[in-house]
């Protein structure tokens, strides 16, 4: 079995929150957010990066960018958080949840068009556990139908498909660096887009339109509070120098874990596509044992924390803040999430996590008689 890559070295990264701190408190210091800004854009090849204050706000002030607003329909895959669906409530928008497919994780692009109306603006892709559908057939769908595509990429830093980097699909992407992420900051997020306007509206946006787009006034609209706090900015750009080898540790750790699995009883692991690059940010098996939801949940008393043992992840049009709106459900997205045990990891996890969590569901699943 592949040994795991050391942790990648942490020495480096409380040198800029210090030198942050020291220079605060500053009510207009922005200089490490900035250099982050332009690291990312090296990184990641996008002409601007924004950094924000969570994945949340990024999306928020994304859709905000692309003239989503009162009235306006956006499409939404139900295989998502609510997290991707808020932003919309908050400019007066409605999530549209659409279905997915269970052979692929990729958006049912039927369900998509059948549930399309005067009033559908855009499209937002969520590339969840990193893996990313077919861009191909994203951008041939938005353009055929007018939409503007932001891509929730909160869990996709690292992962391609077809050449094309998660975040670089549409007019926007949006990531979190919510601890956990492969890319972390403990809370924050950015903006990757091409476009020189937009990456201006979310600059405004986020700074409650203070320093507004060429050509406007300050706050001449009301925005929102979303800017990267310093230190946490400073702890972004640390842990961007490190990315690689984060991603790296990251694949292996899947890897190790998958393969300490082969053969389990019930367990099998999903493959990605021939053209997807993985990040590999959840090592991702097929539950065929009975009651699968209640597996997972099972697991995670037993210290193998997953997206839905754990977080009790549901389709997004089952949550009650959207059910009311959502009358066809989507059954596919229900079918994934019931049926795939998403693992939860960290650069932490060593051998001996890992081996523990491969011994866990071995017994388990050998075990298992609901």
């Amino acid at each position: 079995m592949t040994a795991l890559p050391p942790v990648p070295a942490t020495e480096g990264l409380g040198e800029g929150k210090l030198a942050a701190l020291a220079g605060m408190p500053d009510p207009t210091g922005a200089s490490f957010a900035e250099r982050f800004e332009q690291d990312l854009t090296e990184r990641f090849a996008s002409r601007h990066a924004v950094a924000v204050s969570s994945g949340t706000t990024a999306l928020h002030a994304a859709l905000s960018a692309v003239g989503i607003g009162p009235g306006d329909e956006v499409l939404v895959p139900a295989l998502t958080v609510v997290m991707t669906a808020a932003p919309l409530a908050q400019l007066g928008a409605t999530p549209v949840f659409v279905d997915s497919n269970p052979d692929t994780l990729d958006l049912d692009y039927d369900d998509a068009a059948a549930k399309m109306t005067a009033r559908t603006k855009a499209i937002v892709p969520v590339h969840l556990w990193g893996r990313m559908g077919d861009p191909v057939g994203l951008r041939s769908f938005a353009a055929q139908h007018g939409l503007a595509v932001v891509e929730d990429a909160a869990q996709a830093a690292g992962s391609s498909r077809g050449g094309v980097p998660a975040g670089a699909v549409g007019e926007a992407g949006c990531f979190s660096m919510k601890d956990g992420k492969i890319l972390w900051s403990g809370e924050g997020g950015y903006v990757l887009t091409d476009g020189s306007a937009l990456a201006a509206h979310v600059r405004a946006f986020r700074g409650h339109w203070l320093t507004p787009p060429p050509g406007g006034r300050p706050q001449e609209r009301l925005a929102v509070n979303g800017r990267l706090a310093e230190p946490l900015a400073a702890l972004a750009q640390a842990n961007l120098r490190r990315f690689p080898d984060l991603l790296e540790r990251r694949r292996t750790q899947t890897g190790y874990l998958l393969q300490a699995l082969a053969g389990v009883r019930g367990l099998t692991p999903l493959t990605p596509a021939k053209d997807e690059a993985w990040n590999h940010y959840a090592p991702l098996l097929h539950i065929s044992l009975p009651e699968p939801r209640a597996f997972a949940e099972h697991l995670a008393r037993q210290g193998v924390p997953s997206s839905t043992g754990t977080f009790r992840l549901v389709p997004c049009d089952t949550r009650p803040m959207f059910s009311a709106d959502n009358r066809t459900p989507c059954r596919g997205a229900a079918q994934i999430l019931d049926r795939t045990l998403a693992l939860v990891l960290t650069e932490r996890d060593n051998e001996t996590v890992l081996d523990r969590y491969a011994t866990v569901l071995t017994q388990e699943a050998a075990a298992w008689r609901p």
